[in-house]
């Protein structure tokens, strides 16, 4: 079941592009936010020092950095991400089963004894896409909703503990995989927000009521002028 405390749902994304930017904005959220991305902008420009700065301010880290790769090389990955102490990390869930398991064995095996193992999760379909971009670009012909449920099934038989999914599916992921499956949802915006470049959106609030486990949200709390404001009303919007 998702956690009761709004706090230990909500995830900001760090999308910075430097450590002293990701401080900044941790100081600012300090005492409302625990949980926190790192993607592949600022892990690109600040590697390792990223998690460890959140690790030090005594957050934890989703590792947001999308392994897609040939097995073996996934495998590094994930173990890499499992000796980081990061809570949860993920992989693309089209890169196959084959892959995903080796994932998900590499972590259990780079994990400290007594240590609880990273959460690893599938990424489904990208909440920038819609049914047209997945059917003429991506060449995907069944529906976004029909593709999800194949890719996350795929991750559950490869021994993975969730995905990443728009608000748009969460519903039928709970049908299909019951509540112990972690769902990871992006692609939230406030009501009156931009979309930005997101497709399949929906409120903080929408997404806590269809029982998502963890709402990851970057621009609307990021872009923000008051961030910490920003983050208040989301935790209420979710608490409600």
């Amino acid at each position: 079941m998702p956690p009761r405390d709004p706090q230990d749902r909500l995830i900001v994304a760090l999308d910075v592009d430097t450590l002293d930017a990701a401080l900044a904005l941790m100081g600012r959220l300090d005492g409302l936010v625990r949980r926190f991305k790192i993607g592949s902008q600022l892990f690109t420009a600040c590697g390792p020092a990223a998690v460890e700065a959140v690790h030090t301010r005594g957050g934890v880290v989703f590792l947001d950095l999308k392994f897609h790769d040939i097995p073996n090389t996934v495998a590094g990955a994930a173990r890499e991400a499992a000796r980081l102490g990061v809570f949860m990390f993920n992989v693309h869930a089209s890169g196959g089963r084959a892959m995903m398991q080796a994932a998900s064995e590499a972590a259990a095996a780079a994990t400290s004894p007594g240590a609880r193992r990273p959460l690893v999760i599938a990424v489904t379909v990208l909440t920038s896409l819609d049914r047209a971009a997945l059917h003429r670009e991506v060449g995907v012909p069944s529906s976004v909703q029909g593709h999800v449920l194949h890719l996350a099934g795929l991750a559950r038989a490869a021994g993975l503990d969730g995905c990443v999914a728009s608000p748009n599916e969460i519903a039928p992921l709970r049908t299909q995989l019951g509540a112990a499956w972690v769902i990871v949802t992006p692609g939230l915006r406030p009501a009156g927000s931009a979309l930005d470049d997101q497709s399949r959106v929906a409120t903080p609030g929408a997404a806590a009521r269809a029982g998502a486990h963890y709402l990851v949200v970057g621009r609307p709390i990021t872009a923000a002028s008051d961030p910490a404001a920003a983050t208040r009303a989301i935790l209420e919007e979710i608490r409600a």
